[in-house]
């Protein structure tokens, strides 16, 4: 879907996979969603985005699947059974809509526990090449004023503030700050995010087995 989540994703050493967001992950989605905005949208307005609007476009992190352990008790179990195999978790998704030459980042979110581990930094990144896999120029996104990690993230991908939009969050009249990409062709935007997937792939490693000791970061 994108050469991050070609590199990144199918490597069986990063426990995490991005896949395109489906109508089944909805009430996954709907889950993280009101956790995490103060004016969540609404399962309509996602299964509208999924089937009715062709420039929208979603992803879902998931942790990855074991691999399958080849004992016939484990086979026998499983062709006793006759279903299917029940996905993991979602950990967190975004979305973008390609407006002319520009992907603008709708949303991004992450679930609770997993927040400032590096998810948020892997669906950025996966946008940010699927973008340009589109052939969009730029990629675009609002950011609350008072959002200060999330701004120093996108900072580090090379996105400027180019304005403001007064009063633009409704919960709390908050200002929202703008800011764009370089052209996603430019070399030193290609070389930044090339330099960012080699440690994002040592963090997420990290990450997944503190998690699995049952241990926090």
């Amino acid at each position: 879907m994108s050469h991050l989540m070609g590199d990144l994703t199918a490597d069986p050493s990063v426990p995490f996979t991005v896949q395109p967001m489906q109508v089944r992950d909805i009430p996954e989605v709907m889950a993280i969603e009101k956790d995490s905005f103060p004016s969540p949208w609404s399962a309509t307005a996602y299964r509208h985005a999924l089937t009715q609007n062709e420039l929208s476009f979603f992803i879902v992190v998931r942790r990855r699947e074991p691999p399958p352990t080849s004992s016939p008790g484990w086979s026998l179990t499983r062709w006793l059974s006759r279903s299917k195999p029940q996905l993991p978790p979602i950990v967190g998704y975004g979305g973008f809509w390609v407006l002319d030459d520009e992907a603008h980042i709708s949303t991004i979110a992450v679930q609770p526990e997993w927040r400032g581990q590096g998810l948020g930094e892997l669906l950025l990144a996966a946008m940010i090449d699927l973008a340009a896999s589109l052939n969009t120029r730029f990629v675009t996104l609002e950011v609350r004023v008072s959002n200060l990690v999330a701004q120093n993230l996108y900072r580090k991908y090379l996105f400027q503030e180019v304005g403001r939009r007064r009063r633009y969050y409704r919960d709390n009249d908050e200002d929202a700050v703008i800011m764009t990409t370089p052209p996603t062709d430019d070399p030193s935007f290609l070389e930044t995010r090339r330099q960012h997937r080699g440690t994002l792939r040592e963090r997420l490693r990290k990450v997944a087995m503190y998690k699995d000791k049952g241990q926090s970061r």
